[in-house]
């Protein structure tokens, strides 16, 4: 399973809450995605590409797509997480009003409920129980997913069994690649945040 964090946005470049606002890629992220859908198809022959239904994953998951020769199938398990009240301020906005909240969001992210909105063990769940209906409708293929920061940090703390705390402690840039072998007995992460392919 390949997961990949969408492309580049304008709200990627100044900090907000993007959660569940529909926000397309920038011209950067465009071509983030392009490279992305090359390097996959250099590596693997998935059999399925997946995507949050936000457009900016949406886009990406185009360009990967297109290059695999697939169509998308939106999966809205891996869509991004709730900010609710907080969706399009910047941190500093959101601290005037819930100065302790966003300390925690930084600090201890999973003691966070956002008003209106998600709490981080919710997206978790359902990335979770989203991962584990594709491993079985893909036994021993390769598939693409192609979702959002928080979704994808959440799920890997989920298959390692490690707390929620520490979801800033993975990194995540955009059109990473993530690489979750579930072929063998247990759950291997075999790689996390990479972008070499991004570099030339």
């Amino acid at each position: 399973m390949i997961f990949v964090r969408h492309g580049e946005t304008a709200w990627n470049r100044v900090e907000r809450f993007r959660g569940q606002y529909d926000i397309p890629l920038n011209e950067t992220g465009m071509e983030q995605a392009k490279k992305t859908g090359q390097q996959i198809v250099k590596r693997w022959r998935p059999a399925a590409v997946y995507s949050s239904p936000l457009a900016r994953a949406r886009q990406t998951a185009e360009r990967i797509a297109a290059a695999c020769g697939l169509a998308v199938e939106p999966e809205i398990g891996i869509t991004d997480i709730d900010y609710g009240d907080w969706q399009g301020l910047t941190p500093d906005a959101a601290r005037e009003r819930w100065p302790k909240s966003v300390e925690n969001w930084f600090r201890l992210p999973g003691t966070v409920h956002f008003p209106n909105g998600d709490r981080l063990i919710d997206v978790q769940q359902r990335a979770l129980t989203t991962f584990s209906e594709l491993t079985e409708r893909h036994d021993n293929q390769e598939i693409v997913l192609i979702s959002h920061t928080v979704v994808i940090r959440a799920l890997l703390l989920g298959l390692l069994e490690a707390d929620l705390n520490r979801l800033w402690h993975i990194g995540q840039e955009p059109c990473a690649i993530n690489v979750i072998d579930y072929s063998t007995e247990r759950t291997i992460i075999e790689s996390i945040n990479c972008v070499d392919h991004l570099m030339d």
